[in-house]
């Protein structure tokens, strides 16, 4: 019998664009003897629509002006309907659908950050990817950090601070000059894809990239410049995931930015990394350690800096990363032994089991 999987897109987030994109091909490689698929799409201003129409639209990103095509759907907190609500227009009633499973394609807030698991936990809806705790800590780069220091986990070298009614700009740029060289980068702590990230070489651009972080969330992570060569690793599972070897972003720009991921296209990718057997097995051994710690499961993208000296630091986590066939979680589980259709299997299944 087939699984009924419901996958939801867009978003209100920075990377709506990222998610349709995504989600299309989540669709397009799921096997249809396996599963009966619901779009549920969220607009940009934050409304829900069962999608009836083709992935060409979502990729285009047309799919929320085909009005013809789009019905007011939500997913139901109700834990007896097990799914989600679609209107009934001629009858003005909303019809109830049952869904086996959600496939949450949502990057950045209100997808990835514990709100979207949080209701599902509630819906009682198994669903793909990290509980709503461990998404949330995930999500925020400085709980990420302090959480990964206490177990000994090398993490780059930062400070922060929360832009409260107290808060003292000139205050946070001589703690930062004090601690650190520049150059510096300002990042807001829950923003994903590299999203309002700015490098700061010299005090009025420190200044300005903290204005600007400020734009996207209420507290600024300030780190170290650290030189290395960027690392990924895939983590795929439960209790005893599965480990990739680690793979490598040259981003051929100043760095690895959201132009850079998503617009001109210049990264080049290395799998495996071009760092030493032993660096890319303590590597993988920390990205294990720091997906127990921040108590993930299903599937995560951990992210390093590898020095030339052997020594690394974990840059960042991601919980619903990149999920294209070209993006480096998917080629790194492809290397694994994992095809992108056989991923997505997975994936659903470990959360059904769950």
């Amino acid at each position: 019998m087939k699984k009924h999987i419901a996958v939801l897109f867009g978003g209100m987030s920075s990377e709506h664009e990222v998610s349709c994109v995504s989600a299309a091909c989540v669709i397009d490689n799921m096997d249809k003897s396996k599963y009966d698929v619901s779009k549920i799409g969220i607009s940009k201003d934050g409304i829900w629509f069962l999608f009836e129409g083709d992935t060409d639209s979502m990729r285009s990103l047309a799919w929320s002006g085909e009005t013809d095509k789009l019905r007011p759907a939500v997913i139901s907190p109700c834990s007896v309907h097990h799914g989600f609500m679609v209107l009934d227009k001629p009858n003005k009633k909303y019809d109830i659908v049952r869904v086996d499973a959600v496939f949450p394609v949502l990057h950045g807030r209100n997808g990835e950050d514990g709100t979207m698991q949080g209701l599902l936990q509630i819906a009682g809806i198994p669903y793909v990817g990290c509980e709503t705790y461990s998404s949330a800590v995930c999500m925020d780069k400085i709980s990420t950090k302090l959480l990964c220091e206490r177990e000994n986990i090398p993490t780059v070298p930062f400070t922060y601070a929360r832009n409260t009614s107290d808060f003292d700009i000139n205050a946070l740029v001589c703690e930062v000059e004090e601690l650190f060289p520049y150059p510096v980068f300002v990042k807001p702590a829950n923003a994903g894809s590299s999203v309002g990230i700015t490098k700061a070489t010299d005090r009025a651009s420190l200044i300005k990239g903290i204005v600007a972080a400020f734009a996207f969330d209420r507290k600024v992570l300030i780190e170290k410049a650290v030189k290395g060569r960027e690392i990924e690793v895939a983590v795929l599972g439960g209790d005893n995931p599965i480990v990739s070897v680690c793979g490598e972003i040259d981003p051929n720009s100043e760095f690895y930015d959201y132009d850079t991921k998503y617009v001109t296209d210049t990264a080049e990718y290395f799998i495996p990394a071009r760092i030493s057997p032993s660096q890319n097995g303590r590597i993988r051994q920390t990205a294990l350690k720091v997906f127990k710690t921040l108590d993930c499961s299903g599937l995560a993208r951990i992210d390093f800096f590898a020095c030339e000296d052997g020594g690394f630091y974990l840059n960042e986590i991601n919980t619903i990363p990149g999920f294209t066939p070209i993006s480096m979680y998917s080629r790194l589980m492809e290397n694994a032994g994992y095809s992108y259709s056989a991923l997505i299997d997975k994936l659903i299944m470990l959360a059904i089991e769950k």
